[in-house]
């Protein structure tokens, strides 16, 4: 994409409101952490149809997913993409980090030679890009004013349409189950990454334990992390507590005891290895879920820390203390 301060007509590229198998294969891919780091488009100006000089400019950041989930809603309304390079990270997170700023956004209206291919002095960015951006600062600088469209990308056209008077609805940030699920992919894809490091420790161990790990103990491990890494995420807002490590504690703690009863493991000689378990998988639970903050809309990045604070050394200690407990019943059976 140009980089020089005019964007001739030839450098400026025509995307389809259309996704192909790839874009759907690729999105579905980065869900599971596939080549998550690599997914991104480059920043630049883009046109959606065939906007002329008075057509709308919508702001966005350069992670394939956020682009193609706003292009895909464009279907009809001729308008122009700027895109800032927020290191292919998502609007909402890039406005936190700093990569989807007032700094980016200025250069890029520089370097695009925004300001000679449209005739207005309007740009439409993200609501949740708002943290991130001085409007005030970007308009002295470079003559464009800013206005924050809606929460939703299915919004945009209506918003328009409408003059850039934004609805109630169109300005409330939701996060429904179906919102919810959508982003468990990937914590399971990291869980069972770490479990994959476990599983060859436990190998190993099996080699020699006089009471090696089994199909009821593998059970028990993977229920524990559905409880934090899916379930968790799916029952959020009905979990009445607030803080996310305990939504997970609670969780796991359930799953744990009631595999445990089943296996009848509350009892001599299985008492010791029922207390390990117990100390050691709620708190994984309470670790994968404590991991979903950074994808919700619940939590603030200060009740974040101060939720960390409290929960990381409760859970390292319960952890330590419950694989200390299952070593001893491995090793003496």
């Amino acid at each position: 994409m140009c980089e020089c301060n005019c964007c001739s007509a030839s450098s400026i590229r025509t995307v389809s409101t259309r996704l192909t198998f790839k874009d759907r294969l690729g999105g579905w891919k980065v869900r599971w952490g596939i080549g998550r780091m690599d997914y991104t488009v480059e920043p630049g100006v883009y046109a959606v149809g065939k906007p002329d000089e008075t057509s709308p400019v919508l702001v966005s950041a350069n992670y394939k997913l956020t682009f193609d989930a706003l292009r895909k809603e464009l279907s009809g309304l001729p308008c122009w993409l700027l895109i800032l390079d927020t290191k292919g990270v998502n609007v909402w997170c890039a406005a936190g980090k700093g990569t989807f700023g007032t700094e980016e956004l200025v250069h890029r209206i520089e370097a695009t030679g925004l300001a000679g291919i449209v005739s207005h002095k309007k740009l439409v960015l993200p609501q949740l890009g708002a943290p991130g951006v001085s409007a005030h600062e970007v308009t002295k600088r470079t003559g464009f004013s800013i206005a924050y469209g809606p929460v939703r990308a299915s919004d945009i056209q209506a918003f328009i349409a409408c003059g850039g008077e934004a609805t109630e609805e169109m300005r409330t940030v939701q996060f429904t189950m179906r919102d919810r699920l959508i982003l468990t992919p990937i914590e399971i894809a990291e869980a069972a990454k770490v479990s994959l490091k476990v599983f060859g420790v436990v190998f190993l161990i099996n080699l020699v334990a006089a009471r090696p790990f089994a199909a009821n103990d593998f059970l028990l491990y993977v229920a524990a992390l559905l409880m934090g890494a899916f379930v968790t995420p799916v029952l959020l807002p009905y979990i009445p507590v607030k803080a996310f490590a305990l939504k997970g504690w609670i969780l796991g703690m359930i799953a744990t005891a009631l595999l445990l009863w089943a296996y009848g493991w509350f009892a001599p000689p299985s008492l010791l290895l029922a207390v390990g378990y117990m100390l050691a998988l709620p708190a994984c639970s309470a670790y994968l879920a404590m991991n979903f903050t950074g994808a919700s809309t619940y939590t603030s990045p200060s009740g974040v820390v101060k939720e960390m604070k409290v929960a990381v050394p409760l859970i390292a200690l319960s952890l330590v203390a419950g694989v200390v407990l299952l070593l001893i019943k491995a090793f003496a059976g």
